[in-house]
C-alpha cells in the first residue's frame, strides 16, 4: 500500500512518543498540515496554533524542560523557518532537546531563489546538534527516529529536519517504521563515557579532605533528572548547595543546605561560599561569565572537581584539578555507593564551614521591601510563592528574572527561563509549553513591560486554548535591566531604555483578546489581589505597578570577583 511522504512523517512522530505539535503552517509545509488534519480528526495528535513561530519554538522548549521530553515544532519555508532560529539558538545554549521541522520549496527549486526559499539547513548549522534536509522520502522514517534520540541522548539539544514540499507529497510503498533500537545499532551511537573506579574514589578521597566543600549544580543535574541522587551526596557529607539559573529545582530551594543561585545576582552568602570554599564539585555545570564573574579569581583557594556529560565543557573555561565525564546521574550514584562503603560520611568535617556561611547568610540576607503604598517586585514574588510553591514559573528575561531566581523556591522541572542566550519573549510561549503538558497544574509566567511585548501576541493562543496560565507582569515602565547599567555603569545616560511613551494598557490589552486582566497599585491587601487572581479558573493577567527605580541586588560588577558585589547589607564591610 502506498503512503505519503507526510504520512512517514507523522506515523514516525507519534512512534517516537510524540503528543503535542507547536507551529504555525505555511506553503511549503502545507502537504505536512494536511496529513495532521487527519492524525487530529483520529485524536491520535494535538497541534497547538501559535501567533508566531518564535513562539511555536519557545513553547516546544517549555513542554520539553516540564516533561523531560523531545519539544516538537513546525514552520513553513523562508521567513517562517528563519523566525525559528532565536528560539533554537535559546534551546542549544540551555540544552534543551527538540525536533525543529521546516518545510522547504520543492527539491527542484532548491538552490533558484525561490519564493520563500531560504538555506535553513546552513543557517542553523552552528546552533543545532544535527540537521537534515531530506531528499529520499523512503528516508524519512529513520531520520525522525534518529532525531529524537540524538535530541535527548548525550548532551541534550534540537535538531533540526528540513523537508522539501513535493517530498511530503511523494508516494511509495513498503513504508516501514524504524525504532530507535535499531538506529543505535546500525548507526554506533556513543553518548555515555565511562570512567574508571579509581577516579571516582579519587572524588571521594578529595570530598572527605574537605573541610570547606561546595556543590555547584547545573542544567545537567536536572537534565540528568539525578536531583535524588545530588540530595543524597550533599546530605551524606553536609555540603552546601548553589545553583545556576538553569540549576534551580535541581536541589530543594527550601533546604538547610542551599544557598541559592550565585553569580552576577546571585545570593551574597552563595558567592562568599564559592570564594571561599576549598573543594568545589561543578556537576552539570560550565562555568559561564554570569557565574564566575574575574574568572582567575573564581574559586581561586578550591581545588575543582567537573562532573559533566560534555566533553567540550571539561576544561574549556577552567581547568579543573579532577574530571569525570559521563552520565551525572550513574555518577553521582556510584560515588554514593562508594562513600558508603568507605564509612566516612560525616557531617562533623564541615560543621565549622557551615556555621561560617550561616552568619553570611544573617548578616547578608536578601532583602524584600516592605511598603504601605508602592509595591516593591520581590514582595510580589515572595507573595506569590507563598500562594503556589508548587506551580510551575516560567520567565522573561531582565530584572524580573533575576528577582524570580531570587525569590522563587522552584521544584524540580517546574522552572523555564531563558540562561544562556537571555531571550526576551520567551516567558508566555513557554508557560503554553509547560500548560499543554501539565494541563491540570498551576503555571505562573513572570514578565516585565518590555519582555512581554515582544511575544505579547501569544495571548491569541493562550485565549484559543483557555490555558489558565497566570501571567504576572512586574511593570515599572522600563528596560528594567538596561536603565540599572545605564545607571550603575553609564553615567544615568539613560538611552532609550524608558518605556513609558507608546506603553499599551495592558489590562485592556488583555481584555481584547478575551482574557481577565487587572491592575494592582498598591501594596495594600496585595496578598488577597494575588490570590484572587490565581484562584479564578482561566488566564489571567495582572499588572503589577511596581516601584520604578527599584534595582535587582546583590550585583558583581562587570570585571570584579564574585566576593566584590554591590547592593548588598551594610552591617558589616568583611565576610565574618
Amino acid at each position: 500500500m502506498k503512503k505519503r511522504g507526510s504520512f512517514a512523517l507523522l506515523d514516525s512522530l507519534v512512534r517516537n512518543g510524540t503528543k503535542h505539535i507547536f507551529g504555525y503552517p505555511g506553503g511549503a509545509i502545507l502537504p505536512i498540515y494536511d496529513e495532521v488534519y487527519k492524525w487530529e480528526e483520529k485524536k491520535l495528535i494535538k497541534h497547538i496554533l501559535v501567533r508566531h513561530e518564535q513562539g511555536a519554538v519557545h513553547a516546544a522548549d517549555g513542554y520539553a524542560r516540564a516533561t523531560s521530553k523531545v519539544g516538537i515544532c513546525f514552520a513553513t519555508s523562508g521567513p517562517g523557518a528563519t523566525n525559528l532560529v532565536t528560539g533554537i539558538a535559546t534551546a542549544q545554549m540551555d540544552s534543551v532537546p527538540l525536533v525543529v521541522i521546516t518545510g522547504q520549496v520543492g527539491r527542484a527549486f532548491i538552490g533558484t531563489d525561490a519564493f520563500q526559499e531560504t538555506d535553513i539547513f546552513g543557517i542553523t548549522l552552528p546552533i543545532v546538534k544535527h540537521s537534515y534536509v531530506i531528499r529520499d522520502v523512503t528516508k524519512i522514517a529513520h531520520i525522525v527516529s534518529e532525531a529524537f534520540f540524538i535530541a535527548r541522548n548525550g548532551r541534550p539539544g534540537p535538531v533540526l529536519i528540513d523537508i522539501p514540499k513535493d517530498v511530503g507529497l511523494e508516494e511509495f510503498t513498503n513504508y516501514q517504521p524504524v525504532n530507535q533500537n535499531s538506529i543505535i545499532k546500525t548507526k554506533g551511537f556513543r553518548f555515555t563515557y565511562r570512567t574508571t573506579i579509581k577516579r571516582l574514589h579519587q572524588v571521594v578521597r578529595l570530598i572527605e579532605q574537605a573541610s570547606q566543600p561546595l556543590l555547584y549544580v547545573g542544567g545537567g543535574v536536572v537534565a540528568a533528572d539525578a536531583n535524588k541522587e545530588l540530595t543524597q551526596l550533599a546530605e551524606s557529607y553536609q555540603i552546601p548547595v548553589t545553583t545556576t539559573l538553569m540549576g534551580k529545582g535541581a536541589f530543594n530551594e527550601s533546604h538547610e543546605l542551599a544557598l541559592g543561585m550565585l553569580g552576577m545576582h546571585g545570593t551574597a552568602y552563595a558567592n562568599f561560599s564559592v570564594s571561599e570554599c576549598d573543594l568545589l564539585i561543578a556537576v552539570g555545570a560550565r562555568f559561564d561569565d554570569r557565574v564566575t564573574g574575574k574568572l582567575d579569581e573564581f574559586a581561586v583557594n578550591a581545588q575543582i572537581i567537573h562532573i559533566d556529560i560534555d566533553p567540550a565543557e571539561v576544561g574549556k573555561n577552567r581547568t579543573p584539578h579532577l574530571s569525570v565525564i559521563g552520565d551525572v546521574k550513574k555518577i553521582l550514584g556510584e560515588i554514593i555507593k562508594i562513600s558508603y562503603k568507605s564509612q566516612l560520611t560525616t557531617s562533623d568535617q564541615t560543621f565549622a564551614w557551615r556555621e561560617r556561611i550561616k552568619k553570611w547568610r544573617n548578616v547578608y540576607p536578601l532583602i524584600i521591601p516592605q511598603g504601605e503604598t508602592k509595591i516593591s517586585p520581590q514582595q510580589i514574588l515572595d507573595t506569590i510563592n507563598q500562594l503556589v510553591p508548587e506551580a510551575f514559573f516560567t520567565t522573561d528575561v531582565g530584572q524580573h528574572q533575576m528577582w524570580s531566581a531570587q525569590f522563587l523556591k522552584c521544584q524540580v522541572r517546574k522552572w523555564s527561563s531563558s540562561a544562556g542566550l537571555g531571550t526576551m519573549g520567551y516567558g508566555i510561549p513557554a508557560a503554553i509549553g509547560n500548560q499543554v503538558a501539565f494541563p491540570n497544574q498551576p503555571v505562573i509566567c513572570i514578565t516585565g513591560d518590555s519582555s512581554i511585548q515582544m511575544n505579547i501576541q501569544e495571548l491569541g493562543t493562550i485565549a484559543q486554548y483557555q490555558l489558565p496560565i497566570k501571567i504576572i507582569l512586574l511593570n515599572n515602565k522600563w528596560q528594567g535591566m538596561v536603565r540599572q547599567w545605564q545607571q550603575s555603569f553609564y553615567g544615568e545616560r539613560y538611552s532609550h531604555s524608558s518605556m513609558t511613551e507608546g506603553m499599551p494598557n495592558f489590562v485592556q490589552l488583555a481584555n481584547a483578546y478575551g482574557i481577565n486582566s487587572k491592575q494592582i497599585t498598591s501594596a495594600e491587601n496585595l496578598k488577597e489581589q494575588l490570590r484572587e487572581a490565581i484562584e479564578l479558573p482561566g488566564p489571567y493577567l495582572i499588572d503589577c505597578q511596581i516601584i520604578k527605580d527599584e534595582n535587582c541586588y546583590p550585583m558583581v560588577a562587570p570585571g570584579k570577583s564574585n566576593s566584590q558585589m554591590i547592593g548588598i547589607s551594610k552591617q558589616t564591610t568583611k565576610p565574618v
